[in-house]
């Protein structure tokens, strides 16, 4: 059998290697692995042969969403569960998918719904005592342990369950593929099969995959292409809550997030999330209190900043919560246009409750912080500063202010300052600023 190369980035197929992809442009993606030749055994489900129909005479199917039993997980997958959806759920070893996906099972056994458990990583007296500790234990499901993905999908024929997860994506193969499970080619073809499974009998399939360091699910860029939704779970594996994050969803709005609390009976829903981002001590210093957008949900979200005399040759750089470049653009827009020098300082920014956002209406609040921490002079108290920063030192609007508006107005703030550009209808709290000297004169 011949070898190939594969894109672990984008699929790219090649016969030799080489050092650039020339499909996606990644160096180093490249790897070896056995080609997809000769075919044996069942494919799985075949789709009918058909001819092209008008788009207009194409019949929608009208059939409800599945409540999951739970409004965080609802809203991330846009409203529920839809028929035939094929949806892959990656994070942090011990973030908790394992967990979410039993209690999803638990919630839809509850409605009696029929649902197929299949695990390729764990024996059935492993996953019956994780099931013991969180009460899991609705006759309804059903569980195969096997990583044999023909044998997989034979049970989802013989059985007809309602719902099936796969956990872990990585850990079954094919026998009609010579590699291992895991592979480029292995994940490829496990995944198309799967997901022709999904469309063919219109059941849901969650299939559980492991990440990379840098935080991305593992294998090539293609399967996230392939599902129908790709769901994230963030958070420390010993943190008390996590966040799951929609960052693709054919039946649903992206990025929209779902906050939920580890305790020992698993996750439970964050009815009001915002005392977790936010628990601000008024005479402290160095906080400053901004609103993020995360889907259609708007939440206040505390910025912790610290600006330290430097001990060592080079100052030191740490964000938690933003990406390292954005901290280095707001620090050089302090240096240009407040004069504030702060290249023999180190400096720490992080965002309450492991909060994760590239949202650009936090820059104001973060350069609030940052000088708050300079002058060792804490904000007014009941102050919210939205806005986007640009280079040349200028503050801009930024989308849904009214949104943000209203839920700090909602969580008793009297301060809310925002871009003289902004256009917004609220007058109450309302400060418009034209640019940052505007801050840097709270603590004048």
């Amino acid at each position: 059998m011949a070898n190939g190369f594969f894109c672990s980035d984008c699929g790219y197929e090649t016969s030799k290697w080489v050092g650039k992809c020339p499909a996606c442009g990644s160096w180093g993606t490249l790897k070896e692995s056995d080609r997809i030749i000769g075919k044996k055994g069942s494919s799985g489900p075949r789709a009918e042969r058909g001819k092209p129909t008008r788009i207009i005479e194409v019949k929608v199917d009208e059939s409800p969403r599945i409540n999951t039993g739970i409004k965080e997980l609802d809203l991330v997958l846009g409203g529920g569960i839809v028929s035939g959806m094929l949806s892959l759920i990656g994070g942090e070893p011990g973030v908790g998918k394992s967990t979410l996906m039993l209690q999803l099972s638990q919630w839809l056994g509850s409605m009696d719904k029929k649902v197929l458990y299949v695990s390729g990583e764990e024996s059935d007296q492993q996953i019956r005592l994780r099931a013991t500790r969180l009460n899991v234990n609705s006759p309804n499901i059903w569980l195969y342990c096997t990583n044999d993905v023909e044998a997989i999908l034979d049970v989802i024929e013989t059985e007809s369950p309602d719902f099936v997860v796969i956990d872990s994506i990585q850990s079954v193969s094919t026998s009609s593929v010579d590699s291992i499970a895991g592979s480029v080619t292995q994940l490829r073809e496990s995944c198309n099969r799967f997901a022709r499974a999904a469309k063919t009998w219109g059941i849901p399939i969650f299939m559980v995959g492991h990440v990379t360091k840098e935080g991305l699910v593992a294998g090539p860029k293609i399967i996230e292409h392939m599902v129908d939704t790709v769901l994230y779970f963030e958070g420390e594996s010993r943190g008390q809550y996590k966040i799951l994050r929609a960052v693709k969803n054919r039946f649903g709005a992206t990025n929209e997030i779902g906050i939920f609390e580890m305790t020992n009976l698993g996750l439970q829903e964050v009815i009001d999330p915002n005392h977790i981002f936010m628990s601000r001590d008024p005479s402290l210093s160095g906080t400053a209190i901004s609103c993020v957008m995360e889907g259609s949900r708007s939440f206040i979200v505390e910025i912790q900043s610290l600006v330290t005399a430097s001990s060592y040759g080079t100052a030191q750089r740490v964000a938690v919560g933003l990406e390292q470049k954005k901290l280095a653009m707001l620090l050089a827009i302090l240096e240009k246009h407040l004069a504030l020098y702060l290249r023999n300082s180190d400096v720490f920014v992080n965002f309450a409750a492991g909060m994760r956002s590239s949202d650009p209406g936090l820059d104001l609040g973060i350069l609030a912080s940052l000088i708050s921490s300079m002058k060792d002079t804490p904000l007014p108290p009941k102050a919210v500063f939205i806005g986007e920063v640009g280079l040349s030192g200028e503050l801009r609007p930024v989308s849904q202010m009214e949104s943000r508006i209203k839920e700090a107005i909602k969580l008793g703030f009297e301060q809310i300052y925002i871009p003289e550009s902004s256009k917004t209808k609220a007058r109450k709290a309302v400060i418009k600023i034209k640019d940052l000297s505007a801050v840097y004169s709270l603590f004048s």
